[in-house]
């Protein structure tokens, strides 16, 4: 991949509140789709009630698909009727921009089209302006030493953050947004999101295996973790979802963000929960990565040892470039 122009990409992972409504996630994916901007990926779970979205293209067409597709989910997704697992603060929860191109950094240099951290500030000024959603900065584009972490920003979520705002946002606000809530918009690194699933388990084991293998709590480097039920899958409950009663015992998971691949790859994720839960009379059903992830993260692994559901080289970063920068050409 050598053209011209490559060695600017830049990547972007918008984390949508919907995964349950094939329809409105199809049309918001279409919103992120500006002239320029290169669609990937999106994949939707029901019971975190959330869709991921690969996005590649240079730097102000990202900026441009991100504006259109946060006025999507503002106008598609009431958080007010919003139940999942996964913690969240806003129709669009979260839009990292990650450096890919040779020329792309994070943070610094004389192009801002290449600065992540000037991209997400740039798209967060305009959601505010635009939209009406406020926006907050983290990761490299935090103006605040203490909003780094992404779940620093979020805290409780969308209906703590709408009783009792205890933090001025970037841009826009004070208050949230009635039904959309609040953006974090920021730049970082490649992050893999990580999920395996357990049987034979229930819900007080996976969050304690959780809590052993994420880097707070003294586990493995550049890992966040948490344990969440899985009422989709039919054997669970209802599920511990926001505003629900908790699952005692049926499908299970080990929800993970990888941070750092190289100092935390899926292998290593996988063989310390894999290991927790056979000491604790449990076991592996399956693992997933969430998006795509880069192809060095799987170097010399083979998948059917992860267990990795569906595994194909389409879940590669790479591959799925180039299938999209071929699929481009053809189309032109």
């Amino acid at each position: 991949m050598t053209e011209p122009g490559l060695t600017r990409l830049v990547e972007c992972v918008p984390n949508v509140s919907e995964g349950r409504r094939p329809e409105v996630v199809e049309e918001i994916v279409a919103a992120f789709a500006a002239p320029g901007v290169l669609v990937l990926d999106h994949s939707s779970d029901p019971d975190h009630h959330r869709t991921v979205i690969t996005l590649m293209g240079q730097g102000p067409a990202l900026v441009e698909g991100a504006v259109a597709g946060a006025r999507a989910c503002a106008r598609l997704i009431d958080l007010n009727h919003h139940r999942g697992v996964h913690p969240r603060m806003g129709a669009l929860d979260v839009l990292p921009f990650v450096p890919f191109g040779a020329e792309t950094r994070l943070r610094g240099g004389d192009d801002s089209d290449l600065d992540c951290a000037d991209l997400a500030e740039r798209a967060g000024r305009r959601i505010a302006a635009e939209v009406g959603v406020p926006v907050y900065l983290y990761g490299a584009a935090a103006r605040h030493p203490g909003w780094t972490a992404l779940p620093a920003v979020r805290g409780r979520g969308f209906e703590t953050l709408r009783a009792a705002p205890d933090r001025v946002p970037d841009f826009g606000g004070p208050g949230l947004h009635p039904t959309a809530g609040a953006t974090a918009a920021g730049a970082r690194e490649v992050l893999i999101a990580y999920n395996v699933e357990l049987a034979d388990a229930d819900l007080a084991l996976a969050r304690r295996i959780a809590s052993a293998v994420r880097e707070r709590d003294g586990g493995l480097p550049a890992v966040r973790a948490m344990g969440v039920p899985l009422a989709s899958r039919g054997r669970g409950g209802p599920g511990d979802r926001q505003g629900g009663p908790p699952v005692d015992r049926g499908d299970v998971q080990v929800s993970m963000n990888l941070l750092d691949w190289r100092a935390t790859p899926p292998a290593a994720a996988y063989a310390a929960v894999a290991a927790l839960a056979e000491a604790n009379g449990a076991r592996v059903e399956t693992s997933e990565i969430v998006g795509l992830a880069p192809a060095g993260a799987l170097d010399g692994v083979d998948p059917a040892d992860l267990r990795l559901r569906g595994f194909s080289p389409d879940m590669l970063l790479e591959s799925r470039l180039l299938q999209a920068l071929t699929t481009s050409k053809e189309t032109r």
